[in-house]
């Protein structure tokens, strides 16, 4: 099989002799145009020819990105979560495709993408004048590109995949929010003073047992076990373009259960009762989703609507300012730190792998090998400690 560069204008092409065509007798060749430099269409073509002799040749495609991305969209919306979904709509639509969507699909290589990134890093922010998006988010950015372009090759529209050799910021550089949490007391007096609110018993199961807000806001009478202490993590409440719906946890390991303390049961068991009369008195407007946590009419609870009550609440009691979802990292600080096993705060957290759960709490665990020196040494050396 021969190929050949050509110049052609400013630019320059190549050219594969197919042979003939063993109907016609026609002759066969294969042209591919745009190459800006001579160097570049040699390069291109001594891979055309090697494909076209290993079979696994991909007619060059015409479509830019924005176009595969809507076509991406629609194909694997069946098969992610739509919360998921959405997120990689987003971030196509605010993040890549003012970038790159009108370059040719076929022609977005590492260095495409490693400018993108540097451009995202330094002016990818859409809600200020200046400022870019974080390490973290311009990789996220690259999680989606990578699938994207992983997808596009399996469809035989890219001979490879270009989010391989591409440098996105790495994971070491990105390092750690400190998470800030609250200490055993400060838990202990934002639950008295939510200890009355219609919603108080939310917030108790999320500080005693390290849930996520979705998970809380999707426990269903059904799921509760509250003879036998224990709830199910079943459903979690998410949204979507800011309106509420179901969905399943996030892992095979979010669906797990949950031991309970006898307080939380007894706040949930009095959470019954008022939701039982608040529902007595409602009547016929009341719609039934079965939820433990719900708005006076039965409907689920926006997430954010909890996040906000929790912040008024917490401002009315004094306590320094975390996030709701800072309670599951205070619980599991609090575990960790009083010697609880690192895979039994894995399943309580439903962590997908106790790597995780680890690599999320290092500040914790790095300070208990002190303890575990001493303690293993005193064993050795038959020391009292």
């Amino acid at each position: 099989m021969r190929g050949s560069v050509v110049k052609r204008g400013n630019g320059y092409s190549t050219v594969i002799d197919l042979g003939r065509d063993p109907i016609t007798g026609k002759r066969r060749q294969k042209w591919q145009s745009g190459y800006p430099t001579k160097k570049a269409a040699q390069a291109a073509l001594s891979e055309a020819v090697n494909a076209l002799n290993k079979g696994v040749y991909v007619e060059k495609t015409k479509q830019t990105v924005a176009e595969f991305a809507a076509e991406w969209l629609v194909a694997i919306e069946p098969t992610v979560r739509p919360a998921t979904h959405y997120s990689y709509g987003r971030n196509l639509r605010l993040h890549v495709l003012p970038y790159i969507g009108a370059v040719p699909l076929a022609s977005v290589d590492a260095g495409t993408l490693n400018r993108l990134y540097a451009e995202l890093l330094a002016t990818g922010r859409k809600d200020q004048v200046e400022g870019g998006l974080s390490s973290r988010s311009v990789r996220y950015v690259h999680t989606i590109l990578h699938r994207l372009f992983k997808d596009a090759v399996r469809w035989g529209r890219l001979a490879r995949n270009p989010g391989d050799a591409a440098d996105p910021p790495r994971a070491a550089a990105i390092g750690r929010r400190e998470m800030p949490t609250w200490a055993a007391e400060q838990v202990r007096a934002f639950l008295a003073a939510t200890a009355n609110d219609r919603l108080g018993a939310a917030f108790m199961v999320l500080a005693t047992t390290g849930m996520r807000r979705g998970e809380a806001l999707g426990l269903r009478w059904a799921d509760l076990d509250l003879d036998g202490g224990r709830l199910f993590v079943r459903q979690t409440v998410i949204t979507i373009k800011h309106a509420v719906a179901f969905g399943k946890p996030k892992t095979a390991k979010g669906i797990r259960p949950v031991t309970l303390d006898p307080d939380t049961v007894a706040a949930l068991v009095a959470h019954r009762k008022a939701q039982a009369a608040e529902r007595l008195q409602l009547g016929a407007g009341w719609q039934d989703h079965g939820l433990v946590f719900c708005q006076p009419t039965g409907h689920p609870v926006h997430p954010e609507r909890l996040s906000e009550l929790f912040t008024r609440r917490l401002r009315s009691a004094g306590l320094p300012t975390i996030r709701l979802h800072d309670l599951r990292h205070t619980w599991a600080t609090l575990a960790l730190s009083a010697g609880v096993h690192p895979k039994v705060v894995q399943e309580r957290l439903g962590h997908a792998n106790i790597s995780i759960t680890l690599d999320t709490y290092s500040h914790v665990t790095a300070g208990l090998h002190s303890d575990a020196a001493a303690k293993v040494a005193g064993i050795i050396l038959g020391v009292a400690q």
